[in-house]
């Protein structure tokens, strides 16, 4: 039976070359295992730690995994990205290039009959105005226009710059039972849907709510977690290379 995938929270680029070059490689194994049954992936935000898009320059590294994530559009993998608040500012790249549908909202669909809503879950904690200001002010188009003109190597430290300081807005914040993310769940659940999952908060999540669950997927930073959705049953999972041996 085909199944969907969903993972969030790689953050490429955050550590050293060594740390990246083995969460690359751990992603990749990944994706070859499934590879073997999966017919969607869905990638629920902050794949990179800063991502930005010139017209004709990308940033440098992880073309390995980039040229894994091609391969499996070409095998018939729908892959779909959402961008979360490292990587909102990617424009074409991976829709033209790499065949992925890419959304920068929030956004739901059904899979094996169940009703699911997406979103990486930045805005949503307690206490997270300084962040909404923040995106506002970083997603304004006359900002990213201005941008662009700036030449990349510099261009990518200011990147990096912005990436941190989301670091600090989203870090620390109260991931209790008030939690801003929780509620917002539960008030999906409550309209209708059966399945709501994020990311942004690190660490991995499988909450029952009414008839419905809230997933939060973890990250590949430290726990290498991802959900599974089959026959319309979900499950968190923490992916270990031996798994299927």
């Amino acid at each position: 039976m085909a199944k969907v995938y969903f993972i969030s929270d790689a953050h490429l680029g955050l550590g050293s070359r060594e740390e990246e070059r083995e969460k690359e490689r751990r992603l990749i194994a990944f994706l070859d295992e499934i590879r073997r049954d999966a017919n969607q992936l869905f990638i629920v935000g902050d794949l990179f730690d800063a991502w930005f898009e010139y017209r004709t320059v990308i940033m440098r590294g992880f073309h390995r995994l980039l040229a894994k994530l091609d391969e499996c559009t070409e095998q018939g993998i729908a892959i779909h990205y959402l961008a979360g608040n490292h990587d909102y500012w990617m424009k074409d790249f991976f829709s033209d290039e790499l065949r992925m549908k890419t959304y920068h909202e929030p956004f739901e669909t059904i899979i094996d009959g169940k009703k699911v809503f997406i979103h990486h879950g930045d805005g949503l904690s307690n206490n997270d105005a300084g962040y909404r200001t923040l995106k506002k002010i970083l997603n304004s188009r006359i900002n990213i226009w201005l941008f662009s003109w700036v030449h990349p190597d510099i261009g990518i430290k200011i990147a990096r710059s912005s990436s941190r300081k989301s670091r600090h807005y989203t870090s620390g914040k109260d991931y209790g039972g008030q939690d801003g993310m929780l509620t917002f769940a539960r008030k999906k659940i409550e309209e209708g849907f059966d399945v709501v999952i994020m990311g942004h908060r690190h660490s991995p999540v499988c909450t029952p709510i009414g008839k419905g669950f809230y997933i939060n997927l973890g990250d590949w930073i430290e726990h290498n977690t991802y959900a599974e959705m089959s026959g319309g049953r979900i499950e968190l999972k923490k992916w270990r290379q031996e798994r299927r041996a």
